[in-house]
């Protein structure tokens, strides 16, 4: 006869049979399993190996200069060998979205290595074959437009090796409001799966991260030189302690507090305001010389009229799209279920929706949209609070069964993606988007300290809508009222611009989207002839036809604003980027390239390359070390890994409740003297 310790014994083996029978699926829906370190992001281990420094890169300085609305940027990183061993340093960090890279320096010593720009492909050769011959040369590499690679070989004992990195980009106000962001950490990147066909094989995802919490030992330094055309108004830091210095109504100089600790775990964003409350419109000429080819350009920036109440608001259909994925678990999805309260909660009763959440699968609110009635609101907010955060973050599927969805004729459709978007679909993303404009338009709000601001503003872009950024929960209903404002009627559309009397050509962008509120119309292109005739943008807003007149002067023209040709050739790539994602294949690779040799910038077909012709590593028996990045503020350790399975889908939840009530029957028929069945 059975003990009667051991009388459980069988109905727990039952149950744990059931268990894991059913939660299969579930795993299958996350894409769960052990990571594969060759192809997902991994956490650091230190190493009690003394010869190896591990941890090579000690400084980043940042030094910034605002002249109007362009920056320009200086980027240092100090890599230092500790150890007793040679090293190649390698170190994956993040840039601007809208960042022109266009010089790199290296000092080794008493020595400057300027780099070069070369084809993507050639630079690699030239760099293995220089750290093969004991070289010290160093390799910056872009991956996205917003995350870039630095290879430093051949770094000795001792050595103390610094790269500068030189890129401007245009400050574009929102709202009256200019912002300055300076990316810190690319936060870590799902890689998709085989089961969703997304995903890709490149090495650079596989990078290291300091566990949750955990701060890099690396020092960095920030400081801002602002000097702008008119007064200043207001200076703050939305994300870190800073400590601004007036030189002068037009000149302050802002730096970060000193707080003890680093503070390179979140992006460093810098708001201005000037005084009075108008966007400053305005057009920037640039004479070339023989250093440029002779080549003029131009830039300009016209302010939107005011937001217009519509006389008649279309009904709408609004599907939110929502990531609760491991990397969204604790701040970010804390703060993405507030920025939802306020954006389902204030729909209108003729107004329909639908929510959509998604990790490794996803799950719909209804089959279709539902009318914004209260119970049905209430419903859509008990699904959201529930959420916890788990599992991987497979956004392509997410947003084709959402865009799947079929369309109400007598409604205008937007659909709302919310996310941190630590994918590397970003391509098949934007392409997605892109296919199916003509079911609706697309608005995406990135939240979190670190957000890829480049799938955030790419599939905004896209979807011909606006990206938004909400770093605090405290952001969330500010945004979220931004967002109404926008949505209920564009400022613009139908908008066109046209020369008269300049003779330009090369002008970007090609076609002009809608206009949303307080977001100013910017153009770039290039000019020959005499500076004279002037800009005319017309378009059709709420109460009728806009027109407004930018006049064009000899005394607007300036040889001070080299930036401007950096600038356009930038926003040029970009185009083509797009229409290549558009079409697939590489249809405008060549151009792409041509463009990066001829105007020296980094893309994704060209790279940066410093070699010292000294042989200093004869032997060239160094170690490659991977310098770990600390997680995004915000970011739990479930970000890493992908081994925590998402949400189970309804049908899921189903198979274990079964599973529950045939181990609870089981457990009824036991006898009780016995504790077997009879």
């Amino acid at each position: 006869m059975p003990s009667h310790r051991h009388r459980w014994l069988g109905p727990l083996a039952l149950a744990a049979a059931l268990l894991l029978l059913f939660l299969e699926p579930t795993r299958a829906l996350a894409g769960a399993g052990p990571a594969d370190r060759t192809e997902s992001p991994y956490f650091f281990v230190d190493s009690d190996d003394p010869e190896v420094d591990r941890l090579p890169l000690k400084a980043t300085r940042v030094d910034v200069r605002i002249v109007g609305v362009i920056a320009d940027v200086t980027v240092t990183q100090h890599y230092r060998n500790e150890g007793t061993r040679a090293i190649e340093a390698r170190y994956v960090f993040p840039g601007s979205t809208r960042a022109a890279v266009y010089g790199m320096n290296v000092r080794l010593a008493d020595r400057l290595l300027t780099a070069r720009i070369r084809e993507k492909a050639q630079a690699r050769v030239e760099y293995d074959a220089a750290k093969r011959e004991g070289k010290t040369a160093a390799l910056l590499e872009q991956h996205r437009p917003n995350v870039f690679q630095m290879n430093v070989a051949n770094i000795l004992p001792g050595d103390d090796v610094a790269v500068e990195l030189r890129y401007t980009e245009l400050l574009v106000p929102t709202d009256g409001t200019y912002r300055f962001v300076f990316p810190t950490v690319v936060g870590p990147r799902y890689n998709g799966s085989p089961e969703s066909g997304s995903g890709t094989s490149e090495k650079w995802i596989s990078m290291p991260f300091l566990h949750q919490g955990g701060l890099s030992n690396a020092r960095f330094d920030l400081a801002v030189e602002l000097a702008t055309p008119i007064p200043l108004q207001a200076v703050s830091s939305p994300s870190h302690r800073i400590e601004p210095s007036r030189i002068s109504d037009t000149q302050t100089r802002v730096e970060l507090a000193a707080t003890g600790t680093n503070e390179n775990n979140r992006d460093f964003v810098l708001d201005y305001r000037l005084a009075g409350d108008r966007i400053e419109s305005g057009i920037l000429l640039s004479r070339g010389d023989a250093t440029t080819e002779g080549e003029n350009f131009f830039l300009a920036m016209v302010e939107p009229p005011r937001v217009v109440g519509a006389a008649q608001i279309v009904p709408r259909e609004y599907v939110f799209v929502v990531d609760v994925s491991g990397s969204m678990h604790g701040f970010p999805l804390d703060t993405a279920k507030a920025l939802l309260e306020d954006l389902v909660g204030s729909l209108r009763p003729n107004d329909t929706f639908n929510v959509m959440l998604f990790a490794g699968g996803s799950r719909m609110l209804a089959p279709e949209s539902v009318p914004a009635t209260r119970a049905n609101i209430e419903q859509a907010l008990r699904l959201l609070r529930d959420q916890r955060g788990g599992g991987s973050t497979e956004l392509v599927p997410a947003l084709r069964r959402a865009l799947a969805l079929a369309p109400d004729r007598d409604r205008a459709r937007t659909f709302v993606v919310v996310t941190d978007g630590y994918v590397t679909v970003e391509r098949e993303t934007f392409d997605l988007i892109r296919r199916n404009l003509a079911r609706a338009n697309l608005f995406a709000f990135g939240i979190g300290s670190s957000v890829n601001r480049h799938l955030i503003e790419g599939m905004a872009r896209a979807g011909q809508g606006e990206p938004f950024v909400v770093l605090h929960a405290r952001d969330a209903a500010r945004e979220a009222e931004r967002f109404r404002r926008m949505i209920d009627a564009p400022v613009l559309t139908h908008l066109q611009a046209r020369f008269e009397g300049l003779d330009v050509y090369d002008v970007e962008p090609p076609l002009l989207p809608d206009v949303f509120a307080q977001r100013p119309v910017v153009l770039y292109g290039k000019w020959r002839g005499e500076p004279h005739g002037r800009l005319v943008l017309e378009g059709e807003s709420a109460a009728g036809t806009f027109r407004a007149r930018l006049d064009v002067a000899p005394d607007r023209v300036s040889a001070g604003f080299g930036a401007l040709r950096y600038l356009w050739a930038r926003q040029r790539i970009a185009t083509l980027s797009d229409q290549e994602g558009l079409e697939g294949g590489s249809a405008y690779r060549d151009e792409i390239l041509g463009l990066g040799l001829r105007y020296n910038l980094l893309t994704q077909y060209t790279s940066f390359i410093a070699v010292d012709q000294v042989v200093r590593n004869p032997a060239a028996d160094g170690v490659t070390v991977d310098q770990p990045s600390p997680l995004p503020q915000g970011v739990s350790d479930l970000a890493v890994g992908g081994e925590v399975p998402s949400t189970p889908e309804p049908g899921v939840w189903w198979m274990l409740a079964i599973a529950g009530l045939a181990m609870l029957w089981r457990l009824r028929r036991l006898s009780p003297a016995t504790g077997v069945l009879p």
